[in-house]
This record gives structure tokens, sequence and C-alpha cells, in this order.
């Protein structure tokens, strides 16, 4: 089964995602700061990072650099989650990362972008 690592530091909008992307039928790791990320990745090398940008003690943008420097996490999918919604940051995101979203998040969208990503259909 496919792990994705939610990096979010809402529980709340962790809770959503999951439930609203259960029938993925993936394993969901969470973390709620960039370190825990960055841990977690390395520990169980999920297929794919939900990764918000705003996060605690460690970035998002920051940990997918760290990631992208490693050989063994340098291609695990990242699709950024935020806030944010500048044309500059969907720019910066968009040359390190495979999709950027912007909260509230497009599920359906997210759910299409998580299956092709990880060649997975979901079943309903």
């Amino acid at each position: 089964m496919e792990k994705i690592l939610i990096v979010d530091d809402e529980t709340d909008f962790i809770e959503l995602l999951k439930f609203r992307l259960a029938n993925l039928n993936c394993e969901f790791l969470v973390a709620n700061d960039g370190v825990q990320a960055l841990s977690l990745t390395r520990q169980f090398k999920p297929a794919l990072i939900l990764l918000d940008i705003l996060l605690p003690d460690l970035d998002g943008l920051s940990v997918c650099e760290i990631l992208r420097r490693q050989p063994s996490t340098k291609k695990i999918p990242i699709i950024f989650m935020s806030a944010l919604s500048s044309q500059v940051t969907k720019k910066t995101v968009a040359m390190q990362a495979e999709d950027f979203f912007t909260k509230p998040l497009d599920l359906p969208r997210l759910q299409q972008r998580i299956g092709e990503l990880l060649h997975v259909g979901t079943t309903e």
C-alpha cells in the first residue's frame, strides 16, 4: 500500500484531507512541522508528499529543498498546499514540486492529481 505524507500544522485540515482522500486506498503519515516531515520521509519513503508552505520550525520550501538534494528522497513527488497564492510563490514552487494547490483546496482536482502521480485509480 502506497504511503502519502501529509505535512500541515492544522490538525482539522489534516483530518479533512485524510477523510476526503480515503478512497485512494493509501496509508497516511502525518507531520505537523518541517523537521518531523524530514524525519518521516527518511524513515518511511512515502510515495507522495502533500506539503504546506507555512510550517513551524522549518518551512515547506526548505523541506522541499532538503529532500531534493538527497539522492534517496529527490524523486518523491511533492504537492504544495498553501494559503499563499501569489504568482511568484506559484512559480517558485513549480520549479521544485510537481504541483501547487491554493487553500481552500479543490479536493476533486487534488485527488485526480495524486492518482496521476501515483498511477492509482480511486475506488468509489
